[in-house]
C-alpha cells in the first residue's frame, strides 16, 4: 500500500517565485522537481495529512502532486490561503479539490463545494470529508505564499 502525505507550509521572499520555494522548504518538499496531476486518488493509498514530508528520495527528482496555491504581492491587504480537500472510499480510491485565494473562509467554502461536486460525479461511496486550509499573512514588503499539497509516494529519477 502506498502513502499520498498532504504536507503544507507558508513562504516570505523578495520575490513571488522566491517565496512559493520557501513555502515548499517548510513542506520539506524544496529539493524536488515537482508534477501535478489531476487529483484523482488510486485504489489501495492511504492519505496522511502530516505537515512536513518526510524524505521522498534523491534530490533533482520527480515528485508528483496535487497543489493548491496562493501567493500575494508586498504590501497586499489580505492574506493568502490555499486549501486541499478529500475524500475516500474504504478501498482508498478517491480525489482531491483544491483551492486558493485571499479570503480563508471563501477558499474553504469552495474546495468543499468542488469535492461536495466532485463526489456527485461518481458513483463511490465516499466516507469521510477531510479539508486543510493553509493561511499567510501579507507581509509589507515581501512576497508571501500558502500552500497544500498532496505528494504522492516517493519522489522518481528524473533521467
Amino acid at each position: 500500500m502506498s502513502t499520498i502525505r498532504v504536507v503544507w507550509g507558508s513562504g516570505r521572499a523578495p520575490t513571488p517565485m522566491a517565496s512559493f520555494d520557501a513555502a515548499l522548504k517548510a513542506a520539506n518538499i524544496h529539493n524536488y522537481n515537482l508534477v501535478t496531476v489531476s487529483s484523482v486518488i488510486p485504489d489501495d493509498v492511504t492519505v496522511e495529512a502530516v505537515g512536513t514530508a518526510p524524505d521522498l528520495g534523491p534530490v533533482g527528482n520527480r515528485l508528483t502532486v496535487v497543489e493548491g496555491m496562493a501567493t500575494v504581492s508586498p504590501g497586499a491587504d489580505e492574506s493568502a490561503a490555499a486549501a486541499l480537500a478529500w475524500a475516500q472510499t474504504l478501498s482508498g480510491k478517491g480525489i482531491f479539490y483544491e483551492a486558493s485565494g485571499t479570503d480563508p473562509e471563501d477558499v474553504r467554502a469552495r474546495v468543499e463545494a468542488g469535492l461536495e461536486a466532485g463526489k456527485a460525479l461518481r458513483d463511490w461511496d465516499f466516507g469521510e470529508s477531510h479539508v486543510r486550509v493553509e493561511t499567510a499573512e501579507a507581509d509589507p514588503e515581501e512576497y508571501v505564499t500558502a500552500l497544500v499539497v498532496a505528494a504522492y509516494g516517493q519522489s522518481d529519477p528524473l533521467v
